[in-house]
């Protein structure tokens, strides 16, 4: 089956969704729609399809199979809300909302609509980070690893300038930690829970957080949320991880991950393993120093959020896609969606607290 896909949204994510669905022999680009007039036909001129500045009407006229939601982070609910009434499956950028009312409401949308919800976390479909994910599960690490993740990024003021959502409490929901570092959260939340006994598919692996937030490196003013954030988790079966997220740091630099206990290390800088060390050595260990040791070979978003490969989305897609055909759930669903913005807005709770321990909606000591 070829899937009729429509984008709502037509900013600079659009365009790596965009780019999936053409890399993809079972999806076709329909159209897309933006607000601003003109938008939209230009963004479809470039990529396919045929441009609208109505939702409604792009939904109605192209009756696709799935709406990408691309909008501004704290709009994703109505664009998912028009694409349930009607049949259609979403394929849902991150984070999946903003608020946990808004995530509910979202979430009960696809139940009554009887449609598939596919969320975007596109990073765990880098064959590095299931090489990281199936070391992990396999218990190389050891039973308790410790997993850290640093993503020491710069965005110009530029970035959260008038007329922007970035930098919003409405539309971005949050700075550094909700937009740029949810990816580094998940895979740290993702990597802990394959080394958990007992946790179930609706469990959070986080049980509690401690957070400090504030606006560091840009104008006081600019931003209505955080420009860095540092998190400590705690997760349910009693071991700690830590994330640090920023866009304060000039020029910005490559995200690095550290996961390692008593069985051995990884670490990760960007797309290439720099570390890949065993007590007990594998035959084919070797051959993934081997695979993943060279470079980066883009600038990782460390100062340009679209410096990026679209590969991993491409992934990502395909692998929603897949699950239509059978009318499965999808192994990146709602639930999974939910559980990073649950965490975040943990550590939201705690910065204001002045970083005292919050519990995580859906954690629990194991």
């Amino acid at each position: 089956m070829t899937y009729k896909i429509a984008i709502a949204g037509a900013g600079g994510i659009a365009a790596f969704h965009a780019a999936a669905v053409a890399d993809l022999p079972n999806a076709e680009l329909v159209g897309a729609s933006a607000r601003t007039p003109g938008r939209a036909e230009a963004f479809c001129a470039e990529h396919g399809g045929r441009g609208y500045t109505d939702l409604v009407a792009l939904l109605d006229t192209e009756r696709p199979d799935v709406l990408c939601v691309t909008t501004p982070s704290g709009a994703h609910l109505e664009p998912v809300q028009l694409a349930a009434e009607r049949g259609v499956h979403v394929f849902c950028e991150k984070p999946i909302e903003v608020t946990h009312e808004r995530i509910d409401a979202l979430l009960r949308a696809c139940d009554r609509g009887g449609v598939r919800l596919g969320a975007v976390f596109q990073q765990r479909l880098s064959p590095l980070m299931q090489t990281l994910f199936d070391a992990a599960a396999a218990g190389r690490f050891g039973e308790r690893p410790l997993i850290q993740a640093t993503v020491p990024w710069w965005r110009d003021d530029a970035y959260y300038g008038p007329g922007r959502w970035q930098g919003t409490r409405r539309f971005d929901g949050g700075g550094a930690l909700m937009n740029q570092s949810i990816h580094a959260l998940d895979l740290v939340m993702w990597l802990a829970g394959a080394t958990m006994q007992g946790l179930g598919p609706g469990d959070n692996p986080v049980a509690r957080v401690g957070a400090l937030a504030g606006v560091q490196g840009h104008p006081d003013g600019l931003l209505e949320v955080e420009d860095t954030c540092l998190i400590n988790l705690a997760l349910r079966d009693g071991r700690a991880a830590q994330v640090f997220a920023t866009t304060a740091m000039y020029p910005g630099g490559l995200r690095r991950f550290l996961i390692g206990g008593e069985g051995g290390t990884a670490e990760v800088l960007e797309d290439q393993l720099v570390a890949w060390s065993f007590r007990d050595e594998q035959p084919d260990d070797a051959a993934i120093r081997q695979r993943f040791g060279r470079d980066t070979a883009h600038g990782g978003g460390a100062s340009d959020p679209f410096a990026l490969s679209h590969a991993n989305h491409t992934a990502n897609l395909s692998a929603f896609l897949a699950a239509l055909d059978t009318n499965a759930e999808p192994a990146l669903n709602g639930t999974v969606a939910r559980q990073a913005v649950d965490t975040i807005l943990a550590c939201y709770a705690s910065a204001e607290q002045g970083g005292a321990p919050v519990a995580v909606r859906g954690g629990g000591l194991a």
